[in-house]
């Protein structure tokens, strides 16, 4: 489509960030009901995993439109990741303001931060290596190696917005289904394409 390949890659970093101002803003003139700083974490939160999504759904969207969308990708994973660290940013310092004791005790006792804190910390190499300068001194293969660490990230994140509502609410188990499977639909057309690999190398 041609409205995509004239649209720039960039423009989704201020889109993808209104949300975020919104609910700051709201945040700041106690407009987010009685619990306010529960909404923003966890708006900040979800934001992160719909925005995830979107990442996830590219390769299959590509695959059965045929159209592109690989330069969307990129900043997309960038919003998303700036999601989960305004959401830990929270938490850190308004939640538990800084108590690192406070913090240590939940990440060894609280599974849904066990398994948060384990997926941002499987983004934070993504991040710092999206850029074009990264792929160049890794190597394309090593890259794409390391940038699957989205596929648990998201995996994880889901998991962890399940744990975190204690009980099984939909909207949450609605996340966790729709990453895992187009987790598994990823691993099942690269298992069906590395089978035809394999294939072909033993006719020739």
């Amino acid at each position: 489509m041609k409205a995509l390949k004239i649209t720039p890659a960039w423009i989704l970093y201020p889109i993808g960030l209104i949300p975020a101002v919104y609910y700051f803003w709201a945040a700041i003139n106690n407009q987010l009901g009685a619990d306010p700083l529960a909404v923003l974490e966890n708006a900040l939160g979800e934001w992160a995993l719909k925005i995830l999504i979107l990442v996830l759904a590219i390769s299959p969207i590509m695959r059965f439109s045929r159209i592109s969308l690989v330069k969307f990708r990129r900043p997309l994973g960038l919003v998303a990741f700036t999601y989960v660290l305004l959401h830990l940013i929270v938490y850190l310092w308004l939640d538990r303001q800084f108590d690192w004791w406070a913090i240590w005790t939940d990440i060894l006792k609280r599974p849904y931060i066990t398994i948060g804190s384990a997926a941002f910390l499987m983004m934070i190499p993504l991040a710092f290596t999206s850029n074009n300068k990264s792929v160049k001194r890794l190597g394309a293969a090593a890259w794409q190696k390391m940038h699957m660490l989205v596929y648990p990230a998201a995996i994880g994140g889901a998991i962890h917005y399940v744990l975190l509502e204690k009980v099984w609410e939909p909207e949450a188990i609605a996340y966790l289904v729709i990453i895992t499977t187009l987790v598994a639909m990823r691993w099942l057309w690269k298992g069906k394409h590395k089978n035809r690999s394999d294939r072909r190398t033993s006719t020739t």
